[in-house]
């Protein structure tokens, strides 16, 4: 048995009431405390039109975080590549590597992020809506690192200063191409449970040794929200599944308060949306999240599990990742 990594997924919730600046600083809080706790690393994902929610410049944020920190790995979960030319994405995260060498991660999706409206905002043309050039752009954006195929084109910061590159999904398109390309994996369990366990298989089925990985290497996120008791933990996470219901109907507003998605007057189709959301994550004491996690890993034999909380006081938000590596860490092993 082996020690499983914990890392931090976090999407500067912004919370009712409160600004896009508050959410960022909380994140900034967040990534120091999650550093000295131990975290492996810690990601910001892109997101386009959701006013929950602060990450929409990874890059922005990654830099900043990066100068706030000295350890921790700093990085995207993700970098939706469609939405930019990949010059562009090289030369951001040339220049994250320059300065913070070592310490970078670029985190590739390949969805736009957003709705197909500010996807089209977003790139100013219907080409590419539908991912199908994302092979070639990706292929594109490592070549701007590597300059193994030499043209015109330099990218200065970029080349020669490369980030590890990890590719993101929640189905199998990507986890086969991340095995194709010998990549790390990160699958979106989070948000796409159904899909984990045959996306893991296709990523390992496909694997083919790279210069960057010599066997697969997958990682996968998930929610997990901790507290001392189960009822706790679960009145945390109200808001969480209330965003996500109001995101997937068209009504995208700030988190809500835990007494506010309490108060919340669901149908039973949507208490049954919010159930079915958080199957398969984790949310209680330590005690829970322990049996909880270790059954993800058993299932999963994931190298490496992603936490992320979207919970409306920073306090508490800490709090769960405090509780997390320093009852539940240290009992999360996998079978080599």
């Amino acid at each position: 048995m082996i020690d499983v990594p914990l890392s931090v997924l976090d999407l500067a919730p912004v919370a009712a009431g409160t600004t896009a600046g508050q959410a960022l600083r909380h994140t900034t809080e967040l990534a120091r405390r999650t550093e000295e706790l131990g975290y492996q690393r810690f990601w910001v994902a892109e997101h386009h039109n959701m006013p929950a929610i602060a990450s929409s410049a990874p890059p922005v944020v990654i830099a900043h975080l990066a100068a706030a920190t000295s350890t921790i790995r700093v990085g995207s979960g993700g970098v939706m590549l469609p939405n930019h030319a990949p010059l562009v994405v090289a030369e951001q995260f040339g220049t994250l590597e320059a300065l913070h060498p070592g310490r970078i991660d670029l985190g590739i999706g390949r969805a736009p992020g957003t709705d197909q409206v500010t996807a089209l905002a977003l790139r100013r043309t219907m080409d590419g809506l539908s991912a199908e050039n994302f092979p070639q752009e990706l292929a594109d954006l490592v070549n701007y690192f590597t300059g193994e195929r030499p043209g015109p084109i330099t990218a200065s910061p970029g080349k020669g200063d490369m980030p590890a590159v990890w590719l993101l999904g929640s189905s199998g398109f990507s986890a086969q191409l991340a095995g194709m390309l010998g990549l790390p994996f990160s699958f979106a369990h989070h948000f796409s449970s159904t899909n984990t366990l045959p996306a893991l298989a296709l990523y390992r089925q496909h694997f083919r040794p790279s210069q960057w990985l010599k066997e697969p290497y997958a990682m996968v996120a998930v929610n997990a929200i901790c507290a001392d008791t189960d009822e706790q933990a679960q009145w945390l996470a109200g808001p969480a599944g209330l965003s996500f219901l109001k995101l997937r109907s068209g009504r995208p507003e700030p988190l809500a308060t835990p007494e506010e998605a309490a108060a919340y007057p669901y149908t039973e189709i949507e208490r049954q949306f919010t159930r079915d959301r958080m199957h398969g994550q984790a949310m209680g004491s330590p005690e829970t999240v322990r049996r909880q996690l270790s059954a993800l890993l058993e299932q999963t034999q994931a190298d490496e599990l992603m936490l992320t909380a979207m919970v409306y006081d920073i306090e508490a938000r800490v709090r769960s990742f405090e509780l997390i590596a320093e009852h539940v860490a240290g009992g999360l092993r996998r079978e080599h």
